[in-house]
């Protein structure tokens, strides 16, 4: 999709309403709605109701009087840029008509050819797009996301970040301290903006269950993960107990409280006493402590179930940093074990 390029270099402008930008956009796009809602859903009716012309004569009578407001958050948008690029929902008249207007006001635009409709498309074959994933496993409070946005930013590492782009870590704590959760429709559309550009060699992700809170990975990738090797993270139990103490002792109690809540009938009246017990007296280790006896026996299963190659990585040392130069000076010999493993199979 030749427009993608374009969006990563120029200001991106999406010109549906804003209950459709809400519900999905490109993750770079701003929302200048050429027409509200309400609008919108009445310029509907009266094309279906009188035909083209009435529908389009109502439409200038209520955005003529916006041109001037259009133009202005162009420009704030733009922030100096001279190069805009737009789309509507099919590529029609919406976006056409703001593209003119940007280039009367001295806009370069280049819009999407068949809109945003072609975006999801594109975004569903990257999904299914055949992919050299490697799973960076591990047990609760391994860091797994530390360390695959250290592969990422400080050794060039191909990383999908299902994480970043749920606005959750994955846990029934996981939505402390993110911002809301995105739509289905924009969590796939944050996957696929990752995605496209990556290159063709192994691409770290998370291991993750299906659903992310309330997002869930789309079937063609997770069935990706699934079929994909797994590094699996040695990490001492006491380290991990002190890394999840350390990440989540910074919230109040009463959302740590909420959040176990969430657990309740999962982890049985003793265990789910002991744990409030300890949460109220400000002992956090050891609530943490009784927790993952349920998070690890939870792991484990999925770990048994969804993959076949697992590989066990021992760090030698148990700090993000130290994880993530290890991973990259043993990603030889992994790649070497995976290859035999598939030749063997």
């Amino acid at each position: 999709m030749s427009f993608l390029p374009l969006a990563q270099q120029y200001p991106v402008i999406d010109v549906r309403t804003p209950a459709e930008y809400r519900r999905g956009h490109i993750p770079a796009a701003h929302n200048v709605p050429l027409f509200s809602d309400e609008e919108r859903a009445l310029i509907g009716t009266l094309y279906a109701q009188h035909g083209p012309d009435v529908a389009l004569k109502r439409g200038l009578e209520l955005v003529g009087p916006r041109f001037k407001d259009f133009i202005d958050a162009a420009e704030q948008i733009a922030a100096g840029a001279s190069t805009l690029c737009v789309y509507c929902w099919r590529g029609g008249m919406r976006s056409r008509s703001l593209a003119f207007l940007f280039e009367l006001a001295g806009f370069t635009t280049y819009t999407l050819q068949r809109g945003y409709k072609a975006y999801r498309n594109f975004v569903l074959q990257q999904f299914a797009t055949p992919r050299r994933f490697v799973v960076l496993g591990g047990y609760t409070g391994s860091l797994k996301t530390q360390i695959l946005r250290l592969l990422r930013d400080h050794y060039g590492q191909p990383v999908l970040d299902l994480e970043a782009a749920a606005h959750h870590k994955g846990s029934v704590f996981g939505h402390l301290g993110e911002p809301a959760q995105p739509t289905q429709q924009q969590f796939e559309n944050e996957l696929g903006w990752q995605l496209w550009p990556l290159p063709d060699q192994r691409c770290w992700i998370e291991d993750e269950s299906r659903w992310i809170g309330q997002c869930i990975i789309p079937k063609p990738l997770w069935e990706q993960m699934r079929s994909a090797p797994v590094v699996l993270l040695q990490i001492p139990r006491e380290i991990r107990i002190q890394n999840i103490v350390q990440h989540y002792g910074q919230h109040s109690t009463t959302e740590l409280r909420a959040a176990i809540e969430r657990l309740q009938k999962r982890l049985g009246p003793n265990r789910y006493r002991d744990i409030l017990q300890f949460l109220e007296c400000g002992d956090l280790e050891a609530a943490v402590d009784i927790l993952l006896d349920y998070y690890d026996r939870t792991y484990q299963y999925a770990l048994e179930h969804n993959h076949s190659q697992v590989f066990p990585f021992t760090p030698s040392a148990f700090t993000p940093e130290a994880i993530a130069q290890e991973l990259v000076e043993w990603h030889k010999v992994l790649e070497h074990e995976w290859q035999t493993h598939q030749l063997s199979d």
